[in-house]
């Protein structure tokens, strides 16, 4: 397929995206915590309030070192019979893994991975509750069961549609359901081009064990700084309280398409790298990338050799 071809394929799906509903299978592992202290324990350990959570509602947290700094971003959620799924990126899920059974010794808390046995399908788009029977399904992270054709579904509210689980075996069965009901199936790349104008970060792409959550730009969706202690609480508090990040997430308008990890320059001064970067049919070449403060909104930036410039914007693009 041509260049041309493709992008006239890619603008069809951002156009479903936007106007209708498109969905494709995610790359997420999934976590189950489960057992008497399960709420209590992961209250310890994570960023948010997950004691607080009610039955089919969730939230947006982080696990971090003790300087404060990301292991990783994940969703958590309280199913409806009381047991805690989280799930997160792929890379670092090992690694989380891990911490969470090492400290959870001497509670009573079960985390499996259960990565295998479960699918999730995001549907992206303002039909995406109409054409999927979940209409009306919200705030993000609120839940709902239902029966599609025999399939067992999980619906969950995300902040662009609606996530679908369900068992492995029965993803091939939803991705027909859903096309049968008029979603379109989309890219990866047409999904990271909605991720990236709603100015979402991505593990391992726009954020890293680097990063601390204000300069990640999540301090708000992942942080509750009036639960009790978990690990690496006192630098994200001293930070929000007392200073200000010397490093923040921006939106970069950029003059031509950019990579993945080509610098971001101030003048002569490199103040950052780009993390996602992509062609909006919308908006043209744009990029998230945690820059130093000074690169503030307004400010004019060139990337890589100096051949591309780029405007330091507010984000959400869009």
């Amino acid at each position: 397929m041509t260049e041309t071809a493709t992008q006239i394929e890619l603008d069809g799906q951002y156009r479903a995206l936007r106007e209708e509903a498109g969905f494709l299978v995610r790359n997420r592992a999934s976590l189950l915590v489960k057992g008497p202290d399960a709420a209590e324990y992961l209250q310890g350990q994570l960023t948010n309030d997950t004691e607080a959570l009610e039955s089919q509602g969730g939230c947006y947290a982080a696990l971090l070192d003790r300087k404060g700094h990301l292991a990783s971003d994940m969703r958590v959620l309280r199913l409806e019979n009381g047991e805690l799924w989280i799930d997160l990126e792929p890379g670092p899920a090992d690694a989380i893994l891990k911490h969470l059974r090492t400290y959870s010794i001497g509670r009573e808390v079960q985390i499996d991975d259960v990565t295998e046995r479960w699918a999730t399908i995001s549907l992206i788009g303002p039909r995406a509750g109409e054409l999927s029977g979940f209409e009306g399904l919200g705030p993000e992270h609120a839940q709902r069961f239902r029966q599609w054709d025999g399939t067992d579904v999980l619906g969950v509210a995300t902040d662009v549609g609606i996530d679908l689980l369900a068992k492995a075996e029965d993803a091939t069965a939803l991705e027909g359901a859903l096309a049968s009901a008029g979603a379109v199936r989309v890219s990866d790349e047409a999904a990271e081009i909605v991720r990236v104008e709603s100015g979402r970060p991505k593990f391992g792409l726009d954020m890293s064990s680097e990063h601390m959550p204000a300069e990640a730009g999540i301090v708000e969706r992942a942080v509750d700084f009036e639960k009790g202690c978990y690990i690496g609480q006192e630098p994200v508090a001293r930070l929000h309280y007392r200073g200000k990040p010397n490093r923040t997430l921006r939106g970069l308008r950029l003059s031509a398409p950019a990579s993945h990890g080509e610098p971001v320059l101030l003048g002569d001064r490199e103040v950052g790298t780009i993390g996602t970067a992509c062609l909006s049919p919308a908006l043209g070449p744009i990029a998230l990338a945690i820059v130093r403060r000074e690169a503030a909104e307004g400010e004019q930036l060139a990337v890589g050799d100096g051949s591309i410039t780029a405007e330091a914007v507010e984000l959400p693009f869009v």
